[in-house]
């Protein structure tokens, strides 16, 4: 992803370089020691590092004043609050995935979930990755995840089901399961599926190349340069 990002960028902006925990890179873009260092050379700073490196990089680009543009997926709770805190001086777009299909769903999933019943229309999350992925459910079906739950006005948390074995009993109503599928080199295949007794509905996305994510982070981050602090989405980008 790094690589399709430097690209992306270089070809639509003025690209000011990068971080890299690879000593061994060459021909690339300019490397700057830290993430303190890249933020005060640039305008808005695209973040597809590492869970572990939210908290300080929510505090790095909030005290530059630099637009932070964050694609890491599988952060905690305190990750979730540094990101918060760091809203307050700049704005922040994050987001689980950056294709455009893949918000158009998650919009689509809210509204499915707000008209069906969650007591008659059970709703089962499936997605499946390439076999490095190394977080699961991925951000992005957990994000579908909190489209159904806020579309039945709950808490994901209260409501998740992330795995199945052995006895478990009947499946409760108002449930949102999950089910995760590794394998191969599949860029990322996302479906949604509410089902009652008489009948079932799909929506289903598949990313067949991984620069439509660069795309769609360099589109948010020329965006994002001209908003106020705050915590923005790929729906605020897109106008969904």
């Amino acid at each position: 992803m790094g690589k399709l990002l430097a690209l992306e960028a270089a070809a639509r902006a003025n690209l000011s370089g990068g971080t890299s925990r690879s000593k061994a890179v060459q021909d690339g873009p300019k490397l700057f020691p830290s993430i303190s260092d890249l933020a005060k050379n640039s305008d808005v700073v695209i973040d597809f590092t590492h869970a572990s490196t939210v908290a300080p990089h929510a505090a790095a680009l909030a005290a530059a004043g630099t637009p932070w543009v964050l694609g890491t997926t599988g952060y905690s709770a305190a990750d979730e609050a540094a990101i918060a805190a760091g809203a307050a001086r700049i704005p922040i777009l994050a987001a689980a995935n950056f294709c455009t299909g893949v918000n158009i769903l998650l919009a689509l999933a809210e509204q499915l979930a707000a008209a069906l019943p969650a007591a008659q229309y059970d709703a089962e999350i499936l997605e499946m990755h390439h076999r490095q992925k190394v977080d699961a459910p991925s951000g992005t079906a957990l994000a579908i995840g909190r489209a159904v739950a806020a579309g039945r006005g709950v808490k994901l948390e209260d409501v998740q089901t992330l795995a199945r074995a052995g006895h478990t009993g009947p499946r409760r109503d108002g449930d949102i399961g999950f089910a995760t599928l590794r394998g191969g080199q599949i860029t990322g295949r996302h479906s949604v599926i509410f089902t009652d007794a008489d009948e079932q509905i799909t929506l289903t996305h598949e990313s067949f190349d991984r620069r439509v994510y660069a795309t769609g982070a360099v589109g948010a981050a020329l965006w994002l340069c001209g908003q106020k602090p705050g915590l923005y989405r790929m729906r605020d980008f897109l106008g969904l």
